[in-house]
């Protein structure tokens, strides 16, 4: 049962209730992230959420790691491109201490400016994590193309230049902006009444006092185009990037249906024909990335330099088979059948309740249920699915971003017509 109290501040408290689980989970989300940053502030949300857990006016950095180990707590955080969150899950019978904790860190981090230092080369050695790892490191680059000149294009990391330049002062104005009462969320899913949730939680969120004003956030416009980083690395890693819809667009259900057909899965097409049927990659699969007002579909794939351009001729013709109408009924109802059963999966883990229904409520502002969300993806139709195939690939909206060794005259363009 889903239940919603707004503080007199604007702050939200939303809970689902599951009786038949033993834990519960709590998240305190932050409707901020990379794309709410500037420039010359990249990867300041990033740099938050790690400094949240570096103690507070109550507890050193190692306390609160033994009382959430103590608890059994498992405890994370995470920085997304339009949100934070800080979350947990423990046993209902320890809810008072997890929420204690959760709370303590979330209103009351000390922001030590050694703490800080040491915290920075964390981070700074974790960009450089990404930037070894050619896999991640090649979306960074089509998303900083893709949405050039935009912050969706911002790494949510930051950049080392950036990070390094982060104080302690410029922290403090960033969450006096984002990090008001109207801008949060605290979310529970699991064996918690909503009643109690409240009561624990009112007393100790009431005193955030209202934030400033939040930056307006802009609708990107993507671009199209080639790039290619020469990198000595073994394989060359490739994503092909394309406007999409956003997580408002009615079009996102069969946007949602495409991309299983396309990539999704291991019976999908790509894997089929560039994996199975042509040994041409390893990896391969397509994504779709929603924002509140924009999306990008895309697809991954890693390889030998000379089976780029044959890998891009196959993703041209199976995306040209399907905006041609090559999807038959039985396809459609299996494509449907593994949607759905990976939502009804995902929906006996309390994380993913929790999760769920805090942004559902950042992006409709209520509560949307599994059946209303099933029942939507069931009516889509092939003619659909063919229409976002062809709005998403028009000719010349296409992005390519490759990483190895590779350069921009081995590629033959052609294969980037739709």
């Amino acid at each position: 049962m889903y239940h919603k109290t707004v503080l007199e501040n604007g702050l939200r408290i939303i809970s689902e209730q599951l009786d038949h689980l033993k834990s519960v989970s709590l998240g305190i989300w932050v409707n901020a992230g990379s794309r709410d940053e500037e420039p010359e502030q990249n990867g300041i949300s990033h740099f938050i959420e790690h400094m949240v857990f570096k103690g507070t006016h109550n507890r050193s950095t190692f306390q609160i790691a033994k009382e959430l180990d103590s608890i059994g707590g498992m405890s994370n955080a995470f920085t997304a491109k339009e949100n934070t969150c800080f979350h947990a899950r423990v046993l209902g019978k320890h809810f008072d201490r997890l929420a204690d904790i959760l709370s303590d860190i979330f209103l009351h981090s000390l922001f030590d400016p050694l703490d800080m230092e040491r915290e920075r080369q964390v981070i700074l050695q974790e960009i450089s994590m990404v930037e070894d790892s050619p896999d991640e490191n090649v979306h960074v680059l089509l998303n900083r193309r893709f949405w050039e000149d935009h912050p969706l294009g911002l790494p949510i990391l930051g950049t080392n230049e950036t990070v390094a330049a982060i104080q302690k002062e410029t922290i403090v104005e960033y969450m006096g902006r984002s990090y008001g009462p109207e801008n949060v969320i605290v979310s529970a899913a699991g064996n918690i009444q909503h009643e109690t949730l409240v009561s624990y939680l009112r007393p100790l969120f009431e005193e955030l006092e209202p934030g400033g004003v939040a930056k307006d956030r802009v609708p990107p416009r993507s671009n199209s185009g080639i790039s290619c980083q020469e990198k000595d690395h073994e394989q060359v890693h490739l994503c092909l990037g394309a406007e999409a819809p956003s997580m408002k667009d009615d079009r996102r259900y069969a946007c949602a249906l495409f991309n299983v057909l396309l990539g999704g899965n291991m019976s999908s097409r790509l894997f089929q024909e560039i994996r199975e049927k042509r040994g041409l990659a390893y990896s391969v699969y397509s994504f779709h990335s929603a924002y509140c007002d924009s999306g990008m579909f895309g697809v991954y794939l890693a390889t030998d330099n000379g089976n780029i351009n044959p890998a891009l001729e196959t993703i041209q013709n199976e995306i040209r088979k399907i905006q041609e109408g090559d999807v038959t009924t039985d396809d459609l109802v299996a494509a449907k059948e593994h949607l759905v059963g990976g939502i009804y999966l995902s929906s006996e883990n309390p994380d993913n309740r929790m999760m769920r229904i805090a942004k559902n409520e950042m992006v409709f502002h209520r509560y949307v249920s599994y059946e209303e969300l099933v029942g939507r993806m069931e009516k889509v139709t092939i003619d659909e699915i063919v229409a976002i195939a062809e709005d998403i690939f028009r000719k010349g909206k296409v992005f390519v971003a490759t990483l190895g060794p590779f350069s921009r005259e081995m590629l033959d363009a052609q294969h980037l017509q739709f």
